[in-house]
């Protein structure tokens, strides 16, 4: 039965800049994150793929393998915008179940949808919509198979543009052809766990035993996963985020202790407002720092600290210039910083503090009422007036460094990205 259709859009983050920019059109496209000789390619355009250019490609074999190729600098707030259109563009042909990430998201067929002439019908009306409505640069392959795991790898078989069907008959063997690899939950280590247990291939991982799977995945998730690649329908995992952070490659004029420091700042404020936002309270913050591979004698560090349930700036703040004087000041050629809050909880279930002002030997002393307040105006002020409206002053060297960039599975909020 036919109940999952899967909506990957192709070579996403180089197909908006060819909407956007028609003198782009037909022409090998490589999108990096910053415009410097020293990256990769974030994306790249089909007429680039052709080439052999992809995802991670330096910028100067990018050039080798394809000398014609043109560099752009992302620009993930258009993206988002793209993305939030095509979300819109598939709802008025079918409802959107889920959305997976900026370029993928997934329908469910229900009542006579589940017929194979009329799913397929629906497939198409969805791409007519997108290409008519959003851009005619956005295409999209689409899967539709009986959950949600066969509809993405159905995806997949025909890109761009594709359109294929799984059907519960064609199961397992409609997957033998695929790599182990192709399945979202098998990366590097669970492949390494497959080949110890004897399994090559997707023929041995499709007729495998129920009870192995769940001894390779240490749990239910084994179980899981033999059941999906028997067609098993299955709802959205419903997950609860223990983390949220950002991170950054530094420009070359902030490769050094001070300029390292200060996009920290701003990484740790961009962070503190996403957690009030998305209505969470931290309870752990680490940080890190990469240096670069030239400088052989220091190749970087992290530090973390724990503490009561928080959520104001000034006290991450703080907590950051303890974690950095602790002998990441020392580092002098940093070039990349992280800020990760962890330990997450949800604001109903958040226990205030029974003192105000804990020993401060301890931790950083935490935000009073005040600092909330002036938190929450801090954040309607730069919703309301755009980012970097009202800021710390410590960050006012990094204030235009550390722009939004889309993880694999998270949509920026654009309020939150200051």
């Amino acid at each position: 039965m036919l109940r999952s259709l899967f909506v990957d859009f192709n070579s996403y983050f180089a197909s908006v800049e060819q909407q956007i920019k028609p003198q782009l059109r037909g022409r090998p496209v490589g999108v990096l994150p910053v415009m410097a000789q020293t990256t990769c390619c974030i994306a790249a355009s089909y007429e680039a793929k052709a080439y052999g250019v992809k995802t991670g490609t330096s910028v100067i074999e990018a050039q080798r393998l394809c000398p014609d190729i043109v560099f752009v600098e992302a620009n993930h707030a258009v993206y988002v915008d793209f993305h939030q259109r095509a979300v819109a563009a598939v709802e008025r042909i079918a409802p959107v179940r889920q959305v997976l990430s900026i370029d993928e998201m997934e329908c469910e067929l229900t009542g006579s949808w589940r017929e194979r002439g009329k799913a397929i019908a629906i497939a198409e009306s969805i791409k007519k919509e997108v290409l008519s409505s959003v851009g005619i640069c956005l295409r999209c392959s689409i899967g539709i198979a009986p959950n949600t795991l066969l509809a993405k790898l159905a995806s997949d078989m025909q890109k761009p543009d594709g359109l294929v069907v799984i059907e519960q008959a064609e199961l397992p063997e409609r997957l033998y052809p695929l790599k182990l690899q192709d399945v979202q939950g098998i990366g590097k280590r669970m492949l390494q766990r497959l080949q110890a247990a004897g399994i090559f291939s997707m023929a041995e991982l499709c007729t495998a035993p129920r009870g192995v799977l769940h001894s390779i995945w240490g749990g239910v998730a084994g179980s899981e996963m033999h059941d999906m690649l028997r067609g098993q329908w299955y709802g959205p995992r419903i997950t609860t985020a223990r983390s949220l952070g950002h991170s950054h490659v530094l420009p070359p004029d902030l490769r050094q202790p001070d300029g390292a420091l200060s996009v920290l700042m701003r990484l740790t404020q961009k962070a503190a407002m996403r957690l009030r936002k998305q209505g969470f309270y931290a309870t752990a913050m680490s940080i890190s720092v990469r240096c670069e591979h030239r400088f052989r004698d220091q190749s970087g560090g992290g530090r973390d600290a724990q503490f009561g349930q928080m959520q104001d700036t000034g006290f991450f703040i703080e907590v950051l210039h303890k974690l950095w004087h602790s002998g990441l000041h020392l580092l002098q050629h940093p070039k990349a910083v992280n800020v990760t809050m962890h330990g997450l909880v949800l604001v109903g279930q958040h226990t205030p503090d029974l003192f105000d002002f804990p020993d401060a030997t301890e931790t950083p002393s935490p935000a009073t009422k005040g600092k909330g307040r002036l938190d929450a105006a801090m954040d309607r002020l730069n919703k309301t007036y755009g980012k970097n409206t009202l800021y710390f002053a410590a960050s006012h060297t990094a204030k235009d460094t550390a722009p939004m960039r889309i993880a694999f599975n998270r949509i920026p909020d654009l309020e939150t990205e200051v």
